[in-house]
């Protein structure tokens, strides 16, 4: 099955999903040497940054702006995504 409809599946089941804004490249840390921003299990809350999309060789932080738990991460770091793509799916607090 195509990898969306895992997501639809997923958001069936109360996941909420944290799109993206615009388009751009999907970061999941700062710089390749640094950790992730988050990682499946982590507690988010409105405000935590939980990727970076650079677009016009601008960085912009990405928020998650739900609280809960990080339940899947949907890109792959590197990877080109479009506006109002599903990047995560958080399980609300």
């Amino acid at each position: 099955p195509a990898a969306g409809g895992g997501a639809a599946a997923a958001e069936a089941a109360g996941l909420v999903a944290v799109m993206s804004p615009m388009v751009g490249t999907f970061y999941t840390s700062a710089n390749p040497d640094s950790p992730p921003f988050i990682s499946v299990g982590a507690a988010v809350g409105p405000d935590t940054t939980v990727c970076l999309i650079e677009a016009m060789k601008v960085f912009n932080e990405i928020k998650a702006e739900c609280a809960g738990t990080i339940e899947r991460v949907l890109v792959e770091s590197g990877t080109a995504v479009e506006f109002g793509q599903k990047l995560f799916l958080v399980r609300p607090a």
